[in-house]
């Protein structure tokens, strides 16, 4: 059973609270010492460390700099800011269908500028046909136990992905190797995903690049994550999305990002493995 959205954004709060306790302990000051120097009651500073009040973005600024760390706020008040959405589990978001989880996020699609998108387990949803995003969804229903609406989910996901082939976008794409070979629907539907890729190799927007079974790694394979601009990261586990909007988090998951671009193969090279994985499924 998964956790309801309130629960979620507790457990947001919780670990936001225990950040600014650790601060207070690290600045060696009493809750009592803190609420001075904040100028509020100590039962506030109580509140606050046990997540019983979510802070103000005033408060996290004010605890930060009386605990000497001024540097922690821009993290912590993003973070505040995004309790409610940090953790979206999919059970959740899949409840009435998929379809709605596709056309949601069009808006962020059609503001972002450059995305970056790193896949160890699937093709991107952007650049997925319809085919291979049916089969994909159907599976995921089915393990979900979610209602199964992935042909209207599928053609919702290929409008969305319109952005390609609209002014204005640009696209980093990096999959393992592993994403050519796992099979996902029929070997038809997977060579016509792969032969789609080939295609959009081609557009002057999209650099699309594999990471060898064979490359020398500097960073392990990794959940699959999207960074939309450098404003948001969204990371998939099996069991929910993580919305990410600290900056110090997006730069760590930017420099896994360029880390995995250069140990990936493009151009004639990564069209060669492209084109090994369709010869494969005959």
């Amino acid at each position: 059973m998964s956790a309801s959205p309130s629960s979620s954004a507790q457990a947001a709060r919780e670990v936001i609270a225990a950040r600014l306790r650790d601060l207070r302990i690290e600045a060696e000051l009493t809750g009592h010492e803190l609420a001075i120097r904040c100028g509020w009651s100590p039962a506030k500073s109580s509140r606050i460390e046990h997540a019983r009040t979510p802070p103000s973005d005033a408060d996290i600024r004010a605890w930060c700099a009386a605990c000497g760390a001024p540097d922690h706020a821009a993290d912590l008040v993003a973070s505040n800011r995004q309790a409610d959405q940090m953790y979206v589990h999919w059970k959740r978001l899949h409840r009435h269908g998929m379809r709605r989880a596709q056309e949601e996020v069009v808006p962020l699609y059609q503001q972002t500028r450059n995305f970056r998108v790193y896949c160890s387990n699937v093709v991107p949803g952007m650049v997925q046909t319809e085919a291979y995003a049916r089969a994909l969804l159907a599976t995921i229903a089915a393990f979900q136990g979610t209602p199964d609406d992935s042909t209207e989910a599928a053609a919702s996901r290929v409008e969305r992905s319109n952005v390609l082939h609209e002014g204005g976008h640009r696209f980093a794409l990096l999959m393992e190797e592993a994403v050519l070979r796992c099979r996902i629907g029929d070997a038809d539907t997977m060579a016509g995903q792969l032969g789609y890729l080939l295609a959009v190799m081609a557009l002057p927007n999209v650099s699309l690049g594999v990471i060898p079974f064979t490359a020398r790694r500097r960073v392990w394979p990794l959940e699959a994550f999207y960074l939309f601009d450098g404003r948001r990261a969204s990371v998939e586990l099996l069991t929910a999305a993580v919305n990410v909007s600290a900056p110090s988090e997006i730069a760590v998951y930017a420099k896994a990002f360029s880390e995995l671009s250069g140990i990936a193969v493009y151009g004639s090279d990564a069209r060669v493995l492209i084109t090994e994985a369709i010869d494969s499924l005959r």
